[in-house]
Parts: C-alpha cells; sequence; structure tokens
C-alpha cells in the first residue's frame, strides 16, 4: 500500500513539473480507457483550432457514406483568398474523394479540405450543418466549426473538447491510417506527386503514434493532436497555441518520456542521492 502511494506521489511530481515547463499555452493529456487526466495545463479556454479542424471535416465526409473513388475536379472556389495558403493541388486537376480525404489529413492540405466540402450533400452550408451536428453529439459544447479547412479564426474549441474529438476520430480505420502514412503517392489526373505528413514525429524511432494532426494559423499559434502509445499505457494529446513548431514537439516529447516513466525514475534518483548526503 505504501509503495503504490510512493508511485502516485512520484507521478504527480513529475507530473507537476513536466507541466510547468510546457511551452504550449494550452495543454491536455489524457489516458485513455479510464479517463484519468495525466498532464492538463490551461485547457478550457476556447481558443482558433486551425488545422485540428480536419479531423472533423474527416469524420462528417465518412459519415456521409459518400463514393470514395468518385474524382472531384478542384475548383478556383477552393483556392484560399482568406489566408492566401499554398496548394500543390493545382485548380482543374481531377482527384478522387479518397485522395483529397488523404491530402487533408496527412499532408493538411487546406484545398483539398475545402473541395471536399464543397462537394458535400447541401455544399459547404450542408457540411457546416453536420460537422455542428457532430460536435454536438460528441458534447463538445464549446466548439464552433464555420468551415472545413480551419483557415478561420472562427473554427474555436477548447483542449476538452479536442479530445473528445481525437478520441472519436480515432474510431475511424481510415483517419487513423491517413494520419499516420508517412509519405503517400496521390494521383491528379495524369500525374502522380508524392506527398508527405505535416507531422515529423511519424515514423521517427521511438515513437508509436495511433492518430495525428497538427495545425496552425497566425491566431492559432502550432497546435497539435495525437494518440500514442508508450509501453502498455494509451494516450490522447492536445497542444494548442505553441509559438513554434520545435515547442510542440518538445512538449510531446517530455509527455512521452513522463509516461514512460523517465522523470520518476529522475525524481527517485534525486531523492536517493539527498539520502546519501
Amino acid at each position: 500500500m505504501i509503495k503504490k502511494l510512493l508511485v502516485a506521489l512520484l507521478w504527480m511530481i513529475s507530473s507537476s513539473a513536466t507541466a510547468a515547463h510546457f511551452g504550449s499555452e494550452s495543454v491536455l493529456v489524457v489516458e485513455d480507457g479510464t479517463g484519468k487526466i495525466l498532464f492538463e495545463k490551461n485547457a478550457t479556454p476556447v481558443m482558433s483550432i486551425a488545422s485540428l479542424t480536419k479531423l472533423m471535416t474527416a469524420m462528417v465526409v465518412l459519415d456521409a457514406n459518400l463514393n470514395m473513388h468518385e474524382l472531384i475536379t478542384i475548383d478556383r472556389s477552393d483556392v484560399d483568398i482568406l489566408k492566401h495558403s499554398m496548394s500543390r493541388v493545382p485548380v482543374g486537376a481531377k482527384i478522387t474523394r479518397g485522395d483529397l480525404l488523404q491530402l487533408a489529413l496527412m499532408s493538411s492540405d487546406n484545398r483539398a479540405a475545402v473541395a471536399l466540402a464543397r462537394t458535400f450533400p447541401g455544399g459547404h452550408s450542408g457540411f457546416v450543418a453536420a460537422a455542428r451536428a457532430k460536435a454536438a453529439m460528441l458534447g463538445m459544447s464549446n466548439t464552433s466549426i464555420v468551415e472545413a479547412s480551419g483557415l478561420s479564426p472562427g473554427n474555436v474549441s477548447t483542449a476538452y473538447d479536442l479530445v473528445k474529438m481525437a478520441q472519436a476520430a480515432s474510431r475511424y480505420p481510415d483517419i487513423t491510417r491517413m494520419t499516420t502514412d508517412k509519405t503517400s503517392v496521390i494521383h491528379m489526373s495524369s500525374r502522380a506527386v508524392n506527398f508527405k505528413n505535416t507531422n515529423r514525429l511519424i515514423g521517427t524511432q521511438g515513437w508509436d503514434i495511433r492518430l495525428s494532426k497538427t495545425g496552425y494559423t497566425e491566431e492559432a499559434g502550432r497546435c497539435f493532436i495525437m494518440r500514442i502509445a508508450v509501453g502498455s499505457k494509451l494516450a490522447t494529446l492536445v497542444l494548442l497555441n505553441a509559438h513554434a513548431s520545435s515547442v510542440r514537439i518538445q512538449d510531446a516529447s517530455n509527455i512521452r518520456r513522463a509516461m514512460g516513466g523517465e522523470l520518476i525514475q529522475t525524481v527517485k534518483k534525486k531523492r536517493k542521492s539527498k539520502r546519501r548526503k
């Protein structure tokens, strides 16, 4: 009993030490299955979520049971005129709905996400209604979705709501597969183009990532959603508004190390050292 209490105390100490040093403005890490909060920092404010939106976009599209093999022509209206973000998907290209979903999730392509919403039953307004209904069904009471890509600062949520979204998305095999593909060849009209995952941790030694989505806009900062396995532990993490990509990577790395017990071991060693003195 005493040993269990000591382990729990050491975990609390290491968790608090890690949380104090997170660079992301908002952080939430929840153990899957138990719902236990492993780390939390400023997790309740409503914030812009950038391309994390695309997990919701994917769920809504898949829920509609649309033909994934249908060819969709990229329209000039799919071009981003809000942030003027770049895309390797040219206007006029014909791409299957399934490949557009892959591009939106893996490479976070905004043009692909907008095309998915444009060709959704009822068009853009039909998509927004479906996304809001999905958010309500998941209990995401502090979330608002106004478009499919995440470019609009009107797409907002909280870390708590986004954990719900991520856990729901992890139940879609297509989403887990697409978000964790390191690269993919996409056929656009007569061309085959190679695309990469926006999460550079995918495929990195020591990482077991089951779901992934990055995000960035000026309003949202650098954002991260991941579902990771460390030993026998499985957890969903949300990082919002880091000022640099390196910061969100470091935060995620600290979380993984803490889940693996490395910080607990450090605390134990420090305690032993003090006893020797």
